[in-house]
Parts: structure tokens; C-alpha cells; sequence
């Protein structure tokens, strides 16, 4: 018990260490490091515990399942929700965003009124933490790319406040919101009481609002409310999920709730299923609540990587795959199949159209948290297996392209795709690092490609159409936006010029282990699945005798694909220092339109004056830009829900 809690209260506790330290000093980057680190150890060693078969101290059971007297920690809940929602208002009435106060208090005081019944009627202990191999998972990976994006912002934030100097410095409060947010995780994806999981539900919604609004501009604060409504919104139906399975089934727990996977046991929890479903959507960005995603943009690059990467979006698929084996075939995968298919597609295609690096990641996000919500809509052990991958590959592959991506903007002063050009020789290092990340989101045989090839099968094997065109055609356009990205930082024109790294310590100790994370993930997939991700599935499914989803074959091509990876840079080597003994060097200057001044950066235009060579990317947006696809995608999206829920709703009634 005492190791679950340090868990727990750790990230806390850092945040009584920041909060005084309001400038970036040598004490402040080592306790916030310091701090990180302690919890990465801490959640990597309660992975490893759990792995090895072993209970954690304090555990009951296989599935470390946690007693307690309910009375006392039920007492702070009660009062950590009040604190909430008076925060809320406060905020609400400040900037007279009435409409939040209101959808605050329709989540929060339904729920502390049956908390304090709950409180007076209950005396026995009862479980209200299990930590199984999918909690484990999800706290090294909370834990691990947490602590680095952590690690990251001390060095970032420094750099931020010189180039935004029209910002106040409130960098102290920015590194323990961040703590902050890892604690809430760390406590929801280790709760299984319904009502504690949805007051850390509500910590990360109220984290996630102030951090958007950091920088206190009109935008900034306008993009906070918009975060804040949507994932209120899902709190309502998060609160009705825990009403109806309270006071009709007389079921607290989220393990009871998705027990019974026979036919009457789902049909019997379909509303409450349904609900959370909805909450989870929310939280994961899907449309037609996708806007809070791209809104948060305009938060400094770590709350971006933070929400985008390994948190925030995570906890809801995380929800989603929890119930997923009580989903397949009833009404409520059927809406999560869909919403997360189109998704994928929708927002794919929109990243075709944008320029700007982190609305393209953004973009990605959604597309990518579309597929796995699809996976989980699915509800067959392949598509858990899927989506779990998925979760894990693109937590670490989307957070370095995050944290490059934030770094090269304080290096250039742009995070335009189009500004990267060259960048390879520009910041070779900082562009070596970002090709990792692009080639971990999108080339086999890293592990994303992989994942959605599982994916495909498991669409396949459900008998789905519609999700099979979407997966297939979403992938197509997610391949070509990667490699416009790619091929901009490979573009380069003669005697292009190396700009300095002015890149912190604190950011390269993020972005090293990121990506090298990415390329062992890419070697050790197959022993984790074997050693992870299967032992989730036979959690998961233990009635559904789970087979292997990698098989002998799959691996053979996959040591093929490994072996082409790494011979084909040799083979490259070696015909290129053969050409060179074999002809002399010479450089052939580039073919304009117009006579070429001489530099390779210039050309002479039809008025005799010299002109600037610039290479760009065609967008297509009378196509596929936001303006064109976003507003139906949204209204389709929103119908398809709508109808569901009323289905739902009249179906239990």
C-alpha cells in the first residue's frame, strides 16, 4: 500500500516544490529533474513488480487489488470535488463563461450527493485500487515520456519567456501544473471506484484548461474554455454512467462493471457503457469534439507534447479499452467503431492541408486516437492488441516530434513545415532526432505500422467494411503527409548553411531517450507483445482462450524488414565512396526558371533581378483544408452520436 501511494502522492508533493520557485534557477531544473526521475524509477519499478508476477506491497491477489475503509479518502474526494468546481466558477464568472459553471455543477452535484450517501452506508472495506498488467503499462508509460516531457520543459520554458517576453514568466506554476497532471493520471489509471476515477477525471480536465491558458492571451483563454466544455460534457455523461450503475445496479467499481462479456451481462450495463464511452470520446478528441486538440496549440510545446502524447488523450482510449470486451457487438462499440473510423479518415486528410508542425501533430493525434478507438470499438482480443500497441508506439514516437518540434521553433523562430527546409544540414542533430520520430509514426517495421496492420486484420475478422475503407484510405493520406514532412527536411540546396543549436541540456536529455526509446521499441515488439501485451489480453478476454497475434511467420518478415533497414544505409556507403574513386566531384548547379546567379539560391527573374529560390509544398486546401472538411465532418459526427445516445437512453428507459 505504501508503494502505491508514494506513486500516488509523489508528483503532489513536487508541486509544493515548485510552486515558490517562480524563476528558472540551477535549484528549480534539479529538483524538477530530480523529482521526474524519482517518479519515473518509482513507476518503472511498480511495472517491473507487477510483471513479474509478484504483488505489490500492501496487494491482494493477482490483480493487486487494494482494501481499505472507504470513509476518510471518500471524505477527500468529497472535498477535492468542491474545490474543483468552486475553481470552475471562479474562472467561469472572471471571464463570463457562465455556460462552464453551469455544465460544472450539473457533473459534480449529482455525484457528492450520492458520495456522501455512499460514505454514511458503507462501513466494510472494499477494493477501490487494482493495479493489473494494462495499469502497469500505462504507468511506465505515464511514468517514462511524463518525466522526460518534464525533464524537457525546464530547459524549453526558459527559452519561451526569452522569445515572449509580452508573457509573464510563470514558469514555476507551468512545471507543477505538470506534476500535477501526472499524479491525477497516475491515481485514475490506478483507480477502479467509479466515483474516484471520475474526480481524476476531472483533475486532468481543470489541468489540461489552465495549462492551454497559460499565456493568459484572448486566444489562449478563448481555447481553455473550448478544452474545458467539451471534457465537462463528457464528465455529465461520466456522471450518469456512475448514477445509473449505482442506484439501478449496485455496481461501484469499473472491474464489476465489465465483468459479465456474456450477451445479458452487456445488455445489462449497456447504458452506463455507452456513457463512459461518451466521456472517453471527449476526452480522446474524437469528433465532434476533435477543437480542444487543435486549440490547445497555442500552449507552450510540453502541455502540447503532455496532452497529445502520453496523458491526457491516453486516459480516455485507456477507458475505452477497459471496456471494450463488454462493447463488442452492442450498440455502444458499434458507435465507437464508427466515430473512431471516421476519424481517422476525417482528420488525416485535414493534416494534408496544414503547414504549421504542431497542427499537423495535432491533427495526427486525432487521426491516430481514431484507430484506436475503433480498435476498442471492435472489442475482439486483435483489436485490443492493436490499440494497445498503438497507445504505446505512438505515446512515444508523438511526444519526441513534439519536444523536436518545439525545439527547432526556439532554434529558427518557426514551426512551419515549409521553414524546415534544408534541415538536415541546418540542425542535422535536431532533424536526425525528428526523422526517427516520423519514421516511427509511419514506416515499417516500427511498431505503428505494425499495430494497424493488426488493426486491419481485426476489422477484417469483425466483418467491417466501412472500417476496413477507412483504415486503408486514412493510412494512405497519413503516409503522404509524413513524407511531404520528410522529404521537406531532406531538401536541400547547395552550400545550404548550419544554423546554431541553441538547444538546452534539459531538452537533448528528453529527446535522446525518446528517440532512442523509439528505435528499441521498434526491435523489442515482439517480446512485448509476447511478455505485455498478451498477458492484457488474458485479463481482458479470460474466457476467450487468446491466441498469439504475432505468429512465426509475421516474424520472419519482420527480421526482413529489420535486415533491409539497417543494410541498405551500408550498401548506400559503400556505392557512394565507389562513384567517388570512379569520377571526380562536381557539383551541376540546379535548373530554374531563370538563369541561375551562380549561388544556387538565386535566380535571375525576366526584369533582370535577382530572386530567391524557394521549394514548396502543394496543400490542397480548396480540398482538404479545415475550412473545407472540418464543419460537415463535425455535423456528421455529432448526428451519429446523438442518434446512439437517444437510442440508448430510450432503450433503458
Amino acid at each position: 500500500m505504501y508503494f502505491i501511494c508514494f506513486i500516488i502522492f509523489f508528483p503532489f508533493l513536487a508541486v509544493l516544490l515548485m510552486l515558490p520557485q517562480r524563476r528558472s534557477t540551477r535549484l528549480r531544473t534539479f529538483v524538477a529533474s530530480g523529482c521526474a526521475f524519482l517518479n519515473m524509477a518509482a513507476c518503472i519499478a511498480g511495472a517491473a513488480i507487477v510483471w513479474t508476477g509478484r504483488t505489490l506491497p500492501g496487494g491482494n491477489g493477482e490483480n493487486n487489488t487494494f482494501l481499505m475503509h472507504p470513509f476518510v479518502p471518500n471524505l477527500a474526494v468529497i472535498c477535492g470535488e468542491i474545490f474543483l468546481m468552486v475553481l470552475v466558477f471562479y474562472y467561469a464568472i472572471r471571464y463570463r463563461k457562465i455556460y462552464a459553471a453551469l455544465l460544472s455543477a450539473a457533473g459534480t452535484l449529482p455525484v457528492l450527493r450520492l458520495d456522501l450517501i455512499h460514505n454514511r452506508a458503507k462501513t466494510a472495506e472494499e477494493p477501490y485500487l487494482r493495479i493489473d498488467d494494462f495499469s502497469a503499462l500505462m504507468f511506465l508509460l505515464v511514468g517514462v515520456v511524463g518525466g522526460l516531457i518534464i525533464i524537457y520543459a525546464n530547459g524549453y520554458i526558459k527559452d519561451y519567456h526569452e522569445h515572449h517576453k509580452e508573457f509573464k514568466d510563470r514558469s514555476g506554476w507551468f512545471l507543477a501544473m505538470l506534476f500535477v497532471f501526472i499524479g491525477a493520471i497516475n491515481s485514475l489509471i490506478v483507480s477502479d471506484n467509479l466515483g474516484w476515477m471520475f474526480f481524476f477525471w476531472e483533475i486532468t480536465s481543470i489541468c489540461s484548461f489552465l495549462l492551454i491558458g497559460y499565456n493568459k492571451q484572448k486566444q489562449a483563454i478563448d481555447n481553455s474554455f473550448k478544452a474545458l466544455w467539451m471534457k465537462l460534457l463528457g464528465g455529465l455523461g461520466f456522471t450518469v454512467a456512475i448514477l445509473y450503475s449505482e442506484l439501478a445496479l449496485h455496481i461501484d467499481t469499473l472491474s464489476r462493471l465489465t465483468a459479465d462479456t456474456t450477451p445479458e451481462g452487456k445488455a445489462a450495463v449497456a447504458l452506463p457503457v455507452i456513457m463512459l464511452a461518451f466521456a472517453a470520446l471527449t476526452k480522446s478528441a474524437q469528433m465532434p469534439f476533435c477543437g480542444w486538440l487543435l486549440g490547445a496549440m497555442v500552449a507552450p510545446t510540453p502541455t502540447s507534447a503532455l496532452l497529445h502524447g502520453a496523458t491526457m488523450v491516453k486516459a480516455g482510449v485507456y477507458l475505452l479499452l477497459r471496456l471494450s470486451p463488454v462493447m463488442n457487438g452492442m450498440l455502444s462499440g458499434t458507435m465507437v467503431m464508427i466515430i473512431g473510423g471516421f476519424t481517422f479518415f476525417a482528420a488525416s486528410m485535414m493534416a494534408i492541408a496544414t503547414s504549421d508542425g504542431k497542427r499537423v501533430l495535432a491533427h495526427s493525434t486525432v487521426s491516430n486516437l481514431g484507430l484506436i478507438c475503433a480498435c476498442a470499438g471492435v472489442g475482439l482480443p486483435e483489436s485490443v492488441w492493436a490499440g494497445t500497441m498503438l497507445i504505446l508506439f505512438h505515446a512515444v514516437s508523438k511526444s519526441l516530434m513534439f519536444l523536436c518540434v518545439g525545439a527547432v521553433e526556439n532554434c529558427t523562430g518557426s514551426r512551419n513545415i515549409e521553414d524546415m527546409h534544408g534541415l538536415i544540414v541546418r540542425l542535422p542533430h535536431l532533424a536526425t532526432a525528428m526523422i526517427i520520430g516520423i519514421c516511427g509514426m509511419s514506416l515499417a517495421p516500427f511498431g505503428m505500422l505494425v499495430a494497424k496492420w493488426a488493426a486491419l486484420k481485426s476489422f477484417v475478422d469483425a466483418g467491417n467494411i466501412a472500417l476496413i475503407l477507412f483504415l486503408v484510405f486514412g493510412s494512405a493520406t497519413t503516409t503522404f503527409y509524413w513524407t511531404k514532412w520528410l522529404g521537406k527536411l531532406f531538401a536541400v540546396l547547395h552550400n545550404t548553411e548550419r544554423i546554431p543549436e541553441t538547444v538546452h541540456k534539459n531538452e537533448w536529455a528528453a529527446i535522446i531517450p525518446l528517440a532512442g526509446l523509439v528505435v528499441m521499441l521498434m526491435f523489442l515488439f515482439p517480446a512485448i507483445s509476447a511478455y505485455v501485451i498478451q498477458p492484457i489480453l488474458g485479463q481482458s478476454f479470460p474466457d476467450a482462450g487468446v491466441q498469439r497475434v504475432i505468429s512465426s511467420s509475421d516474424m520472419y518478415i519482420m527480421m526482413i524488414m529489420l535486415a533491409i533497414i539497417v543494410l541498405l544505409p551500408v550498401l548506400g556507403y559503400f556505392m557512394n565512396r565507389a562513384r567517388s574513386k570512379k569520377h571526380s566531384d562536381k557539383f551541376v548547379l540546379t535548373y530554374m526558371s531563370g538563369a541561375n546567379a551562380g549561388d544556387d539560391r538565386h535566380f535571375i527573374n525576366s526584369y533582370g533581378q535577382p530572386e530567391s529560390v524557394y521549394m514548396a509544398n502543394w496543400y490542397i486546401t480548396n480540398w482538404f483544408g479545415e475550412l473545407v472538411l472540418m464543419k460537415p465532418c463535425l455535423i456528421a459526427a455529432s448526428g451519429i452520436i446523438a442518434v446512439f445516445l437517444v437510442i440508448a437512453i430510450g432503450g433503458a428507459i
